[in-house]
């Protein structure tokens, strides 16, 4: 979801972080292609690939789905892929790698680590080459920190323990009246430092993975992640929106994914996908 955020609204969003992800638009609206393709490719079902969909991508822009991708050459992206990851495979980072660089974007991709697939942090979660809930790993490395050190181009040192505010905020007011209706859930978190109450911060937007958000795991994404101290020493405010699992046949979120193949619409990777919109009014709310 990071990317697709990233893509549509790249004149906004400066940068993206990505942990065990595919390019942009890789499932093309079909959850085989998602499955397979995209996740755990193999020669009959080869990824997606980025020469496609860097077409794909520019028709939209030219149509105004999305915004202009001349913005992604002024872009960072820092892409991660564990050696123990069995759920998405490498090549599909790498596949997001190459996408990127058809944009002349600066991007680094960290593919030496034996994590699992999940959140990678210095301390917390399960054993490194895990890859089970809560999907936070614990691999002597700080991928939040090196993210935003990256994204960013220069941070301060994380703070030895939280001083914010971890804030729970209604999510249905940005999603149409009706979060559960686009598979989100109906409480959203925000992490705010003590000195954004005061003065303007940046914002960081930080999506929780399939089976990972609190509806399934509580807190821990939100409080575990490791961006938080980051955040207090850099002026920013976390943004952590939720999705949950759906079975309805309108909506079909079986693992609590966001969307990145098409199950609330054929327009969720643009601009005017309903995930997309309901997170872009939670950021138009943090910038008032």
């Amino acid at each position: 979801m990071a990317v697709q955020l990233h893509v549509a609204h790249s004149a906004r969003v400066a940068g993206v972080g990505v942990i065990a992800g595919g390019p942009y638009y890789c499932a093309q609206g079909s959850l085989f292609t998602a499955l397979y393709n995209c996740m755990q490719p193999g020669t009959w079902t080869p990824v997606t690939a980025p020469a496609l969909l860097k077409s794909e991508t520019d028709a939209l822009a030219a149509a105004r789905a999305i915004d202009s991708t001349a913005n992604l050459a002024r872009s960072r992206a820092w892409l991660f892929t564990g050696s123990a990851d069995r759920t998405v495979y490498p090549a599909v980072v790498q596949a997001l790698r190459d996408f990127y660089a058809g944009y002349e974007a600066q991007v680094v991709l960290v593919a030496d680590k034996p994590a699992g697939h999940g959140m990678v942090t210095e301390r917390s979660g399960s054993a490194c080459d895990v890859s089970e809930p809560p999907f936070i790993v614990h691999c002597q490395y700080d991928a939040a920190g090196v993210l935003l050190a990256f994204v960013l181009g220069t941070v301060q040192p994380p703070a030895a323990k939280e001083n914010g505010r971890l804030l729970r905020f209604d999510q249905t007011r940005y999603a149409g009246g009706d979060a559960r209706g686009i598979a989100m859930d109906d409480a959203g978190f925000v992490y705010v430092p003590q000195r954004c109450a005061t003065e303007r911060c940046r914002i960081h937007v930080a999506f929780h993975g399939c089976r990972q958000g609190a509806a399934e795991i509580g807190e821990r994404f939100v409080r575990e992640a490791g961006y938080n101290r980051w955040a207090d020493t850099n002026g920013l405010i976390v943004l952590y929106p939720q999705v949950v699992k759906r079975y309805s046949p309108f909506v079909f979120n079986p693992r609590g994914c966001w969307d990145w193949w098409g199950y609330t619409s054929a327009t969720y990777h643009t601009k005017s996908g309903s995930q997309i919109r309901a997170v872009k009014a939670m950021l138009d709310r943090l910038a008032e």
